[in-house]
């Protein structure tokens, strides 16, 4: 009788342990956040200010992971596999979510509409194109001159990417054949044109700001105009009809995460991509912090994923 009202005891108190850590509200400790971009450059910079600044609203570690390669698709496929308990999350950008599902999706394991939760878009960066600067031509309709004698590499962050898309755009709408050649990120590229290993990349503006800055490189065509650069024209300005698209990061949670997380993460991620801290460091990467909520962020994905279709069908980049 004693024995069993011990053991009846003793399965009470595990009850009631496992009851407590249940009753433990989210985040119960540290959350990792997949970064799939190499280490240094500027959008994992800026991530990492974000990040600071949410683990202070949350009052957890925030534990940045970079898994770089595939134009994000590794990383976006880790988070995708990832528990869903709210503590491995995710940073991604719309190569990984819009171009590679487009142009490249055997190797998109994933439907990012249907295997991830939206949390909120973060930040946005214009595309440019920039050459060495010990490249003979100075505007794109020297480059297109150029390449019709010679070969001209273009380097970007990988095949799927923002930039592999502009290549080949820029291919079709100049009737030029321009050379794509993908790194496994931002960084190994803007290694390579630094190097002369490639002519020019094609990359988000702020990995480019310092090296445009420095002389180094030369910048061509961009997305979308900025007044730190104002001499460098968009393809509009150029007389082109089609545009190159802009590289906008968001955040995600895999799918059939719990309402509490949301509930958790949706306003203290608001609250932290707003942060005046925050945009007074992304400033000078040539990045801006543009808070959206999953509504809008999946809204735009959509669009973005239609008219990228739209144009690959166009240009023959997909049947």
């Amino acid at each position: 009788m004693i024995r069993n009202l011990a053991a009846a005891g003793a399965l009470t108190l595990t009850l009631v342990a496992a009851l407590g850590v249940q009753a433990q509200p989210y985040p119960g400790g540290a959350i990792n956040l997949v970064i799939p971009l190499a280490a240094g450059d500027a959008t994992d910079t800026a991530a990492r200010a974000i990040v600071e600044e949410l683990s202070r609203e949350l009052k957890v570690p925030v534990v940045p992971v970079n898994r770089p390669g595939a134009a994000g698709a590794l990383g976006t496929e880790l988070v995708v596999k990832a528990p869903k308990d709210g503590h491995t999350i995710l940073l991604t950008n719309n190569a990984a979510l819009v171009f590679r599902t487009v142009l490249d999706p055997k190797a998109a394991t994933y439907d990012p509409f249907r295997d991830l939760t939206p949390l909120a878009l973060a930040m946005r960066s214009p595309s440019i194109l920039v050459a060495n600067a010990e490249q003979p031509y100075r505007n794109l309709r020297e480059m297109v001159e150029h390449a019709r004698k010679a070969p001209v590499r273009i380097g970007t962050a990988g095949v799927g990417s923002v930039g592999h898309f502009c290549v080949n755009t820029l291919s079709v709408l100049t009737r030029t054949e321009l050379t794509m050649v993908p790194f496994t990120g931002a960084s190994p590229a803007v290694a390579a044109v630094r190097g002369s290993h490639v002519e020019a990349v094609i990359l988000a503006l702020g990995t480019m700001t310092g090296h445009l800055k420095s002389g180094a490189v030369r910048g061509i065509v961009i997305s979308s105009k900025v007044s730190e650069f104002p001499e460098i024209p968009t393809l509009a300005e150029l007389g082109y009809a089609e545009p190159l698209f802009d590289v906008w990061t968001a955040f995600f949670a895999p799918a059939g995460v719990p309402a509490e997380v949301t509930n958790v993460l949706v306003p203290a991620l608001e609250r932290a991509i707003t942060a005046p801290s925050v945009a007074a460091r992304l400033k000078p990467l040539g990045i801006v912090p543009e808070y959206a909520p999953p509504a809008k962020l999946v809204a735009e994905m959509r669009d973005e994923h239609r008219r990228v279709s739209e144009l690959a069908r166009q240009a023959g980049l997909v049947k």
